[in-house]
């Protein structure tokens, strides 16, 4: 076993393709737990090089509407309004906490997410 940290794009890249080598390695193998070392280092080089945010509130909000395949007037009832839904969808107008709170239900989201600037 010849495992060392990643560094460099160059070793993330070799520790990939080792690790897809390793990967169907029998459980309890030298060979396993080198691939689950090496998966535990390439997951942390992906943390600090290729860190995941999460989207702004609007941008959860459409993706919600779309994943449920609502329109804009399906949140009339929780923003309250044609014209305060536009606004809001085109960043026009801030949410409210009781619109977050409306929107938390209707659209299953978390309301931490809601809160964020944008």
């Amino acid at each position: 076993m010849n495992i060392k940290p990643i560094k460099t794009e160059a070793d993330y890249i070799e520790a990939l393709s080792k690790l897809e080598v390793l990967f169907d390695a029998k459980a309890g193998t030298p060979e396993s737990d080198e691939a689950d070392i090496l998966a535990i280092l390439i997951d942390e080089y992906e943390k600090r090089n290729y860190p995941i945010t999460a989207p702004d509130p609007i941008e959860a909000i459409k993706i919600r509407m779309e994943e449920m395949q609502l329109k804009q007037t399906d949140l009339i009832d929780v923003i309250g309004g044609k014209s305060k839904v536009s606004e809001i969808l085109n960043r026009k107008r801030k949410l409210t906490v009781k619109m977050i709170r409306n929107l938390t239900v209707k659209l299953n989201l978390s309301p931490s997410l809601l809160i964020e600037e944008y």
